[in-house]
This record gives structure tokens, C-alpha cells and sequence, in this order.
């Protein structure tokens, strides 16, 4: 009878321990571009440990369950060999949040890194140690860094999008990834030299207390707007305009930082879906709005919500 008991706790402690993770991630590891002459079985030997990597790490203090874990991707298109075992790739991270009472999703993120140059060897661990980011060699430690410092800020945007600033605590363990990241002659992506759109600038808008607004931005357009769709479109609707005016605001006080584009990207036909049913005078003010924000989709939102 003790034995049966001792054993229904490890079970459940079990239990407990698969369902405390935070993401279901899938990672896929492409390598099209690669000379045939390339073992490609290590492709998908990273493969399966960079979903280890993001799925069964403990990221947060937090308990989730299943249905709570937060979905996104990890696409490593392999572009070259730079040497032995050293890869140059690009990386496209997806994550989304389920929208409460519906069976819809919105993207928390849809963003490529061009910037990927990372060392495998196959069989190799694939760890991190928020204590030891740079690691024993800069290419290695670049592969695991680079996963944690987007785990981290998908955990930001999510907890942000439930409460205004819930998600800090995780942009500065992102920020400590870019304060300490590997370097070497190969790596890039981490300095602010690096280029306008990169890791560095992304978590230096998120953090700075210059652009405190955009996480405002974040709570009203999920939280206030996406959340109380199915409660009271109008007042929904309200709330997505305020936050809008906000990032409108951040954008004319400051143009051109990431944050905002990273914000705004690939969101056109959700915004439009959000105020297609709005009276004349709201689609009208949106569409001034998003036509400033979003130039590129500015044509879209002027011919949709007019």
C-alpha cells in the first residue's frame, strides 16, 4: 500500500514536471542550400536538440499547464558552411496568443534573424546557463544564446499582453544575453553596430524608459481590444485606437526604431478585420493612423476601411 502511494506521488510529481514547461515549440532546421557532400543527419540531430532546448527548459518560475503553453516556431534555414561545423543561417521565430473566448490566435511575433552564424557538433549538448552566455567558444554558446534571447522575449510580449509591464522581467534576462553575448569575428546581430534590425536594437527599444509607452501598447491592443472582442466590439475597438494613437505618437516622436515596424509587421489584415465593422468616423480615423504607422500597407487600409 506505501509502495502504491510512493508510487501515485512520482507519478503526478511527473506529471507536474511535463506540464510545467512553457512553450510547444517546433523547431525545423532546413538545409536545401547545403553541399550534398554535408552529412545531413546532423541537421536533424539539431534539430531534435534545439526542441529539447525550448521545450523541456524550465524558463520561467511559473506553473503552466498544458493548454496554457505558449506555440510558436523556429525556422533555421542553413545558408552556408562557413567551416567545419560552423553554419551561417537565417532564422525566422513565430510565436502567437490565443484570443480569449475564440478559437483565433494573434502573432506575438513574426521576425527574421539574418543574422545566425552559430557551431554544432553533432551530439554535442545544447544548454544554457543564464549565468554563462558567453560559454568556452563564442560559436557554440551564439546557437544556444541566440534561442534563449528569443525564448525570453516571447515570454515578455506574452506576459506583457496580460498585464502592462508583466513581461519586464523577462526583456531584461533577454537584455543580459545581449550584454553578455558571445564574440567573435563571425558574430553579428548583438551590437548596435550591427545593423538597424537586429537583437540589440529590438531589446534596447523594449527596455528603454524613453519608449515606456509601447508596453501600454501591447496590454490595450491584446488585453483591452483582441480579449474583449467577443464582449463589446465597440469598446474594443476604442481600446485597439487608443493603443494605435500611442504607437502613432511613439513613431512621430522617434522615427524609424525597430520597435515600432517589429510591433506593426505583418498585422494589416487582423487591424482591418478588427475595424472593417467600425462606424464611418473610426474607420476613418484607423486608417489615417495605420496609414502613418504602417506606409507599406497604407494603400490596404485607405481602400478597406473607407
Amino acid at each position: 500500500m506505501v509502495k502504491r502511494y510512493i508510487i501515485c506521488i512520482l507519478l503526478f510529481a511527473m506529471g507536474q514536471i511535463l506540464h510545467a514547461q512553457e512553450f510547444q515549440a517546433k523547431v525545423t532546421v532546413l538545409a536545401q542550400r547545403v553541399n550534398s557532400s554535408v552529412n545531413k543527419r546532423i541537421f536533424t540531430t539539431l534539430q531534435t536538440q534545439l526542441t529539447n532546448l525550448v521545450n523541456n527548459r524550465k524558463w520561467t518560475g511559473d506553473v503552466y499547464q498544458a493548454s496554457e503553453k505558449i506555440q510558436c516556431n523556429f525556422l533555421v534555414n542553413i545558408e552556408n558552411v562557413v567551416s567545419d561545423n560552423v553554419y551561417q543561417a537565417s532564422l525566422t521565430i513565430q510565436a502567437a496568443r490565443p484570443i480569449y473566448n475564440s478559437a483565433y490566435q494573434s502573432a506575438l511575433i513574426n521576425f527574421q534573424d539574418a543574422d545566425f552564424t552559430f557551431k554544432y557538433v553533432e551530439f554535442q549538448p545544447v544548454e544554457f546557463n543564464d549565468n554563462q552566455v558567453q560559454g568556452t567558444d563564442a560559436l557554440t554558446a551564439n546557437l544556444t544564446a541566440t534561442f534563449a534571447y528569443y525564448a525570453y522575449l516571447i515570454l515578455g510580449l506574452d506576459y506583457d499582453s496580460y498585464s502592462i509591464k508583466g513581461g519586464v522581467n523577462y526583456f531584461t534576462k533577454a537584455q543580459n544575453i545581449v550584454t553578455n553575448a558571445p564574440e567573435a569575428r563571425e558574430i553579428s546581430g548583438w551590437r548596435s553596430f550591427d545593423g538597424v534590425r537586429n537583437r540589440y536594437w529590438l531589446s534596447e527599444n523594449i527596455m528603454n524608459n524613453r519608449y515606456n509607452v509601447i508596453h501600454d501598447v501591447l496590454y490595450g491592443y491584446y488585453r483591452s481590444c483582441l480579449d474583449s472582442m467577443y464582449n463589446n466590439e465597440n469598446t474594443a475597438r476604442a481600446s485597439a485606437l487608443t493603443a494605435l494613437a500611442k504607437l502613432q505618437a511613439l513613431n512621430q516622436e522617434n522615427p524609424g526604431i525597430m520597435i515600432v515596424q517589429f510591433f506593426i509587421q505583418n498585422r494589416a489584415q487582423e487591424l482591418i478585420g478588427i475595424f472593417k465593422n467600425g462606424d464611418p468616423m473610426e474607420k476613418s480615423r484607423a486608417s489615417d493612423v495605420l496609414a502613418q504607422i504602417d506606409i507599406a500597407n497604407s494603400n490596404n487600409y485607405k481602400n478597406m476601411l473607407r
